[in-house]
């Protein structure tokens, strides 16, 4: 019998720290100050450069893997393949997320397949039916004669540190012998999503997208408004005013704001419906998951690098409810399947990411040896400062 999640009440109300973005924008929006900045083309291109990056920031920092909503039921886990390892997504008996190696303890086997969801109270080894509980545990095995004083406890699924808060699951590969992972950024985002009710949103699509780009190609795309009304002209740029932005950090984690009519009165209201429908606020997700928050749903993308010129993007769309039976279910879902369409197939994939393709192919060329960032482009000069700042000083350009 499945268990739907009794999810942590959303506060559905704006934060501090949104409100305070909200009336920037009120106020005309805020450009940065550091001029023309550059970023050196090798943070693309460079083979050497990926590894470390690999190295020193995905081996390390806590990382988004999927929203709440991909395990909506206890007993329920997704395979997922995208970070370098075999990783199982499970939610627990209790209603717990954990984050799995896929790897039965007795040879090393994978132990569950592909990539869809899985609900039942106990995963088995497809080679010798090792059995596991979706907490972990080994939970028994055939003929335990054979394993003369074999301790059960000491065969446990090896977990990752993981951490839901505010809708989103997130994992970290550091596990060094008395490591433990911070997971404080994302407690403190949490208050930030439970204001958009992410924790309580229906999964209503996913797809993952395979890029010829740069993982960080994409994160720029998403640091700055300059592109909107040329790049996305014919899509959501007239939606919104040119330039007019907010923007402020959460430890290395970037929050923006984008506007379309900003009425002052609905800020000092903390009118939310308002103010929802006139701005998006967009999450980039040190290092590579971004948040954009649509009126009425929300997009989660999570970005697996691949190589110094590929990189997967896994879009996940958000939506209020699940589209009920009948006329009135048929017409969400086809405002969803619309908004699904207009977002994931035609602004991200035939606009934002072939444009980080095309960017692919013409820094690779040599022709520019570095990108020159603009006054509307200050927030890719700081995430690349967070990204350098944490490789060997060998490997940092500015």
């Amino acid at each position: 019998m499945s268990v739907t999640v009794e999810r942590r009440p959303a506060s559905m109300r704006p934060t501090a720290g949104q409100l305070a973005l909200a009336q920037q924008l009120a106020d005309g929006g805020s450009r940065g100050n550091r001029g023309v900045t550059h970023v050196d083309a090798t943070a693309y291109t460079s083979f050497e450069r990926h590894a470390v990056e690999q190295a020193r920031i995905f081996a390390r920092a806590p990382l988004v893997i999927a929203p709440s909503a991909l395990l909506p039921e206890h007993n329920m886990a997704v395979p997922h393949d995208g970070f370098g390892k075999p990783l199982l997504i499970a939610r627990d008996a209790e209603g717990e997320a954990h984050v799995f190696l896929n790897v039965c303890r007795h040879r090393g086997t994978r132990l569950v397949e592909g990539s869809e969801p899985v609900c039942a109270p106990r995963l088995v080894c497809p080679y010798h039916a090792w059995t596991y509980a979706l907490d972990g545990r080994l939970t028994g095995l055939p003929r335990p004669d054979s394993f003369p004083g074999l301790d059960k406890a000491d065969f446990a699924l090896k977990r990752l540190p993981t951490r839901e808060a505010g809708g989103l699951i997130w994992f970290s590969f550091d596990v060094e012998e008395g490591g433990q992972a911070d997971f404080d950024h994302a407690d403190t985002l949490g208050h930030d999503f439970d204001a958009f009710g992410l924790a309580g949103l229906h999964l209503f699509r996913r797809r993952t997208h395979d890029v010829a780009a740069n993982w960080k190609l994409i994160m720029d795309a998403f640091l700055e408004s300059y592109h909107v009304q040329r790049l996305h002209a014919a899509t959501i740029g007239p939606f919104f005013k040119d330039g007019v932005t907010s923007g402020d950090t959460i430890g290395p984690h970037r929050r923006s704001a984008v506007g379309r009519e900003i009425d002052a009165a609905a800020v000092r209201a903390e009118d939310w419906p308002t103010l929802r429908r006139a701005i998006t606020y967009t999450y980039q997700l040190f290092p590579g998951t971004l948040l954009i928050v649509s009126p009425d749903y929300v997009n989660l993308m999570v970005m697996m690098p691949q190589a110094h010129d590929r990189v997967l993007v896994e879009d996940f769309m958000l939506i209020p409810e699940p589209p009920a039976t009948g006329p009135e279910g048929d017409r969400a879902r086809a405002h969803w399947e619309k908004s699904w369409t207009l977002l994931d197939g035609g602004v991200f994939a035939s606009e934002d990411f072939r444009a980080a393709a095309l960017g692919q192919e013409g820094l690779q060329s040599g022709a520019v040896d570095r990108v020159t960032l603009g006054t509307l482009e200050t927030g890719i000069r700081a995430f690349h400062d967070e990204v350098e700042a944490r490789l060997p000083q060998a490997d940092s350009v500015g």
